[in-house]
């Protein structure tokens, strides 16, 4: 891995070579200094069923935000202002009204309902979502070819299939994570899509963890590394030998 300074440490790469595919991540130039990611790929998964040691962590994590946070604090705490203040600034949303997806979760939990259960991937995505108070998107690298990624500003009149909800036309100051030659697989950095979306028949899964100013590279790491420890040990996920420079 290759580390500098926070201005010229773009990506922080844990598996930066996806080894089947040979895929590249990259960040638009415009984007530098806004937009900080962890990246990481586990392999092999199998997604179909839960171990039960694994909800036992998915449970033990729930237990421990329920007892770090409270609702009527949550927004003053560092992280959480880091994202509000990058919807506020770059990107024109109101985080009050359109919260930033880790915080709204974490506030689901809060407020004593479950976790959502969408498919053991996908939950360790979100358990290590709320716990690293990141928001991370989980992609199906077969669903893209394995192609090169980018994040970039988007064009105008770019089409985006986000879970969940019907087609969405883009404009040029939205963030998005795609393909080199245009499918869009995140609106940066809430938004995944129904395209490359993980399934229960999903093998190989691309991890981003995304980071705004303020937030710390370690932290972006980390959350992306407890996604691949955990894939690992409970669904027989693989990580490949070779790595990116």
């Amino acid at each position: 891995m290759k580390t500098g300074t926070r201005a010229d440490t773009w990506v922080k790469v844990l598996i930066p070579r996806i080894t089947a595919y040979h895929v590249k991540f990259s960040i638009d130039d415009k984007l530098r200094g806004k937009v900080f990611v962890g990246v990481g790929i586990v392999r092999n998964v199998e997604n179909r069923e839960y171990p039960s040691e694994l909800l036992v962590i998915i449970n033990d994590v729930v237990k421990e935000v329920r007892s770090k946070y409270s609702l009527d604090k949550l927004k003053d705490d560092p992280i959480i202002r880091y994202y509000r203040d990058f919807y506020w600034h770059e990107l024109g949303i109101d985080p009050t009204k359109q919260r930033p997806a880790q915080e709204a979760l974490l506030r689901r939990i809060l407020r004593g309902e479950d976790l959502p259960r969408i498919n053991p991937v996908v939950d360790i995505g979100n358990v290590a979502s709320i716990r690293y108070l990141v928001p991370i998107g989980l992609y199906d690298i077969d669903s893209f070819g394995g192609k090169d990624l980018i994040i970039r500003y988007a064009r105008d009149g770019e089409i985006f299939n986000p879970i969940g909800s019907p087609q969405k036309t883009l404009s040029s100051n939205q963030i998005i994570l795609s393909t080199i030659d245009g499918l869009i697989l995140h609106v940066y950095p809430y938004r995944d899509s129904e395209t490359t979306k993980i399934r229960p028949e999903t093998k190989n899964v691309l991890i981003v963890t995304a980071g705004v100013p303020g937030v710390d590279d370690e932290r972006l790491i980390e959350s992306a590394q407890f996604i691949i420890d955990l894939a690992t040990k409970y669904l027989g996920g693989g990580v490949p030998i070779r790595s990116l420079s």
